[in-house]
């Protein structure tokens, strides 16, 4: 696969070479190369490309008048300095001479031409195909450069395949880190991954989450774009706007105007600029024609302090720029070194000798027209760019320095191919001026960002650093105090589509942007989560929370707890009743005999008031956490009681109506009920009954202990599922219709002798009976809270206090305190008097 590749590409590289060499023969500059036992090459845009849409493919001729581009001049003597110095270190490559070859990447058929120069054989300046290509010898072992990312990218797929080093010193672009693709691509200046989240980080920082971004056309400001996009819209920033600028723009061409009213409408503060020095300049004096002011630009290693940009007429208006910078760095001895090279005399243009391989892009006619006080200034941006080519130049040097075995004092010079030197630079790990040279596993430098901010004293610019950005993971680090924002008091512009919502106010989307909301209120029973400010999520089960909320509470857990109040008073009520059970009980059996205990029914009695004890007891279940014991007993074992105590209530007084008044009128029915004891029966039937009842509502309609979340948002009800189920109405309405015929058989019996007349209590009494549940269901149906349980232990302490005392307490009053009347004497009179009463009418 791999020698197919290599033919493939040598195929191209064949073509190319045969329509590069086609130019006219030029002259060529000495400073561009010089003699060594070992080659290296020095891609540098010695002068600028002009921006022009290009019909047909030509060399572009870079020595133009006009096209100097300083910073590329001092990357170029920055190599030379380096590879000067390692030639007189007696430590690192000792008696081993480096050369050079330089050339000028003015455009990209420059740089393809400079490649293939590289690539050619010593001697006769072609590329020879062959099949092993790790025993390729190409003209130089190792690249430095070139600077942009379209350049290095085409120069390390034409490289590749030979396995040629290539270090560049500003290409930073993520993508030349694929090393499938670009095996022998290393370089000295950060990746740009690391620097799409230094400006996300950045921006954050701030609260920027409205942008607009903008970058140029060629690799680095198209990639660096995309990415920045992925990036800070995966952090929830917005672009609001983003364009790509053409190679070709112009100020105040029509594409330029377009992109100004654009960036104008968008309404974003902030505006990231993600872009190579040429279009940055012609975007930024765009922006000062069309008077885009009051903005915060960030700008991208590429420009963040290049004097091209910030000579730009009028550009201190436009407001605050904070910038990512690559580190600050000096190369000791440059600027002398160009001060020499300055006042040297170097020489006129050797021209092109007939039949010789001249190049069009190793001339520069203004390098050598430069004195002492005619030279190119070095700023602190060239200086770190420079600073990053003269590493380059040591780390090669480094690397050439192991393979050659110099550590033992001498070195080989045997034949070095260069896939040998590639081996041994992903090793390097030196210092260079207190710096630490090395490589990452992607190729990559460990280094670091600085973060700068624009300082304009009048019609001055300067810069400040505001702190850094280091990684891995990358890290930011700043000091805001530093920073003069364009706005008043000094206050940091807010670049936002929507501001930020109250607490507990959820975003609602409008339009095609997250970052473009309206706010909303979390209903009643929801909270706004910090890690979703787009959702309002509902509270758990045992957690309550009102309107507006960033937290659930704990709901409190509410049940008729034993020490409360209320309780208390309960409680004491009901053990007063069955005191009183129990009192009369023993009451009734000291005098059994006598004739208020046989006429109140005997030992029947004992049988009420042992229910009545009952459905007592049962009340005691409404107290507590409900339990499953006290849910299955408090109702059911209420019902059963009460309904035997109705049952001998019902009976007593049927029997006494019977006794009275159907004995002589139909003798037959009183016989056939005495024989055949119709009010055991009747008592036995009824309370079955009831029990089948009971016991059907147990076991299909289990009453159970349940949590009760849907009644009050703030509470929960621990109570039993009785009163919701079928058992329970069934239960109630049975006792309902046992009352309903105590009440109509007391009431017939309301002209009894007065002895056994029972019609006035025992119809109070029941009425009373009704009232209270009646109470109670009215106050269930418009009461739903806590305290409901203990209305309904009073309805049934009621209904068994009224029973109690409209049957019993006449009786007990007559035995305790009118023995008078607890004769059978005044019994027989009383009957008497009953009976001539009837006889009369």
């Amino acid at each position: 696969m791999l020698l197919c590749t290599a033919r493939l590409v040598g195929l191209q590289l064949l073509i190319s070479w045969c329509w590069a060499f086609a130019c006219h023969s030029t002259e060529s500059s000495p400073d561009f190369t010089l003699p060594g036992d070992y080659l290296l090459a020095g891609l540098f845009p010695l002068h600028s490309g002009r921006l022009q849409v290009r019909h047909r493919p030509e060399v572009t001729l870079c020595d133009r008048s006009g096209s100097f581009n300083e910073h590329g001049y001092h990357l170029f003597q920055a190599m030379r300095l380096g590879v000067e110095e390692i030639n007189n270190s007696t430590a690192l490559l000792p008696n081993v001479t480096l050369g050079y070859q330089l050339y000028d990447v003015c455009s990209d058929s420059a740089n393809v031409y400079a490649t293939l120069r590289v690539l050619s054989l010593p001697g006769p300046h072609h590329i020879e195909l062959q099949g092993d290509l790790l025993h390729y010898s190409p003209t130089v072992l190792a690249v430095i450069g070139p600077e942009s990312t379209n350049h290095a990218a085409t120069t390390a797929a034409l490289l590749s395949p030979f396995l040629v080093p290539l270090i560049s010193y500003a290409a930073s672009s993520e993508t030349l880190s694929v090393k499938r693709q670009y095996p022998s691509f290393l370089r000295t200046i950060p990746n740009d991954k690391y620097q799409v989240e230094t400006m996300v980080l950045l921006l954050q920082k701030f609260g920027w989450t409205w942008i607009s971004l903008v970058g140029s056309s060629d690799d680095y400001g198209q990639l660096g774009v995309q990415a920045l996009e992925n990036q800070a819209t995966g952090q929830g920033i917005c672009i609001a706007f983003k364009d790509i600028m053409p190679f070709s723009a112009h100020v105040g061409d029509e594409r330029m105007q377009c992109l100004m009213r654009r960036l104008a409408q968008a309404r974003a503060t902030v505006v990231v600029v993600f872009s190579g020095r040429q279009l940055a300049r012609v975007f930024f004096e765009s922006v000062v024609l069309a008077n885009l002011t009051g903005k915060v630009w960030v700008a991208s290693e590429a420009w963040a302090l290049s004097r091209h940009i910030t000579g730009v007429p009028g550009i201190q208006r436009i407001g605050t720029v904070l910038g990512v910078a690559i580190q600050k760095r000096t190369v000791p001895g440059l600027k002398a070194f160009e001060e020499a090279y300055a006042r040297a005399d170097k020489g006129a243009p050797r021209p092109c000798h007939k039949g010789s391989w001249c190049s069009s892009n190793q001339l520069c006619r203004e390098c050598q027209a430069f004195t002492a006080h005619r030279m190119p200034k070095l700023k602190a941006f060239s200086m770190s760019s420079a600073y990053n080519a003269y590493r380059a130049v040591y780390a090669v040097a480094h690397g050439l320095h192991q393979l050659l075995g110099c550590a033992s004092g001498a070195c080989s010079r045997g034949r070095v191919y260069p896939w040998q030197l590639l081996e041994q630079i992903y090793k390097v790990n030196f210092l260079l001026h207190k710096d630490t040279v090395m490589f990452d596993d992607n190729r990559d430098p460990l280094s670091s960002y600085n973060i700068i901010a624009w300082d304009w004293n009048g019609p001055k610019w300067t810069f400040t650093v505001l702190g850094s950005s280091t990684w891995s993971p990358v890290q930011l680090n700043i000091n805001e105090t530093k920073i003069q924002w364009h706005g008043k008091n000094n206050q940091v512009p807010k670049s936002v589509c929507s501001s930020d919502c109250l607490e507990g106010y959820q975003r609602v989307v409008t339009g095609f942007h997250h970052c473009c909301f309206e706010c909303v209120p979390c209903g009643a029973g929801t909270f706004l989560n910090k890690s979703d400010l787009y959702r309002c999520q509902p509270c758990g089960k045992e957690e309550w929370a009102p309107e507006g909320s960033q937290t659930c509470f704990l709901r409190t857990v509410v049940f008729l707890a034993w020490h409360e109040h209320t309780s208390w008073v309960l409680l004491a009520a009901n053990t007063v009743l069955l005191l009183l059970l129990l009192g009369t009980a023993g009451l009734f059996a000291w005098h059994l005999d006598t004739p208020v205990v046989r006429s109140a029914g005997g030992r029947l009695c004992f049988l009420m008031l042992g229910s009545l004890a009952a459905g007592s007891g049962s009340l005691y279940g409404f107290f507590g956490e409900p339990t499953r014991p006290a849910c299955l007993l408090r109702q059911a074992l209420f019902a059963l009681g009460f309904t035997i105590f109705l049952s001998c209530l019902t009976v007593r007084s049927f029997q006494l109506i019977i006794i009275f008044k159907f004995s002589t009128k139909v003798p037959t029915f009183y016989h056939a009920w005495v024989q055949n004891h119709g009010a055991g029966l009747f008592v036995m039937i009824s309370s079955a009954a009831q029990l089948l009842i009971c016991l059907t509502w147990l076991v299909v309609w289990t009453p159970l202990p349940t949590r009760e979340y849907q009644r009050f948002p703030r509470l929960v009800m621990l109570e039993c599922t009785e009163a919701n189920s079928l058992g329970f109405i069934l239960a109630f309405l049975y006792n309902g219709l046992l009352s309903i015929s105590a009440f109509a058989c007391s009431y017939l019996g309301k002209d009894l002798p007065e002895n056994y007349n029972e019609a006035k209590c025992v119809t109070f009494s029941l009425l009373f009976n009704f009232v209270s549940w009646i109470a109670f269901f009215t106050t269930a149906s418009v009461y739903d809270g806590k305290y409901l349980p203990a209305a309904n232990m009073m309805a049934g302490l009621s209904s068994l206090s009224s029973g109690f005392g409209g049957y019993f307490l006449p009786k007990c009053y007559v035995i305790l305190c009118r023995p008078d009347l607890n004769s059978t004497e005044h019994f027989q009179a009383s009957i008497q008097d009953y009976t001539r009463r009837c006889g009369s009418t």
